[in-house]
């Protein structure tokens, strides 16, 4: 039996909470524990046992809420409760959308998407791929933003690798280059990111900096 994922939604818009209600009521490994109009509402939300709010697995998060709060001040405040973070939008805003990547959202969907795109990407979201819509790859392949390196085909390449959990030999051996000129491309990368003012040391740090910069989807 499928583990069953638990959602949370926050969105201001009461019809689309209704239709998100009748639609994951539908769908067996997920289970819809709370909806609110505001994050602040959802916190102190029928989520909570003896007065503490158990995270959901993934929240559906609205980019722009009524309450006039923080997108990234949103996401950041969500995500270091536990939960992760699918944003979901009425319009594919690129800067607004590598703004929510940089806070720490694992996703962005506009709402005209239909139930089964959602579906997978809560699914995708809750094991901890991302969701990556065609909305989110056009915005991070064209987001020139300063903070962002500017890498080359091969040296992406091998960052994905390497990122993703490959040895640098392998990731040399998938590219057809040797492992020291794998070594350089990395280190360019790494260079790049300590220019940009966001070090990147380990794999893990790399790993990280793939999906703040939604590389892996782009």
């Amino acid at each position: 039996m499928a583990e069953v994922i638990t959602v949370a939604v926050v969105d201001d818009d009461r019809m689309l909470l209704d239709g998100m209600r009748s639609w994951l009521g539908g769908v067996a490994d997920l289970r819809l524990t709370a909806t609110a109009a505001t994050v602040g509402e959802l916190l102190g939300s029928s989520a909570a046992q003896d007065g503490a709010y158990v995270p959901a697995d993934v929240v559906l998060l609205d980019l722009m809420l009524r309450d006039g709060s923080d997108p990234g001040g949103n996401i950041r405040r969500l995500a270091r409760l536990g939960s992760r973070v699918l944003v979901i939008s009425t319009v594919p805003d690129q800067a607004r959308i590598v703004e929510s990547l940089r806070a720490g959202a694992d996703g962005y969907l506009t709402k005209d998407n239909e139930l089964p795109v959602l579906v997978t990407a809560i699914r995708d979201v809750a094991a901890g791929r991302g969701a990556h819509s065609p909305e989110l790859a056009f915005a991070v392949a064209y987001d020139t933003t300063p903070g962002r390196p500017r890498l080359s085909p091969r040296e992406r390449q091998v960052l994905l690798d390497y990122a993703a959990g490959m040895t640098l030999k392998a990731a040399a051996r998938r590219a057809g280059i040797t492992p020291n000129t794998a070594k350089d491309y990395l280190d360019r990368v790494k260079a790049k990111y300590l220019r940009a003012g966001r070090p990147a040391y380990t794999k893990l740090d790399l790993a990280r900096r793939v999906s703040e910069d939604g590389l892996d989807g782009a």
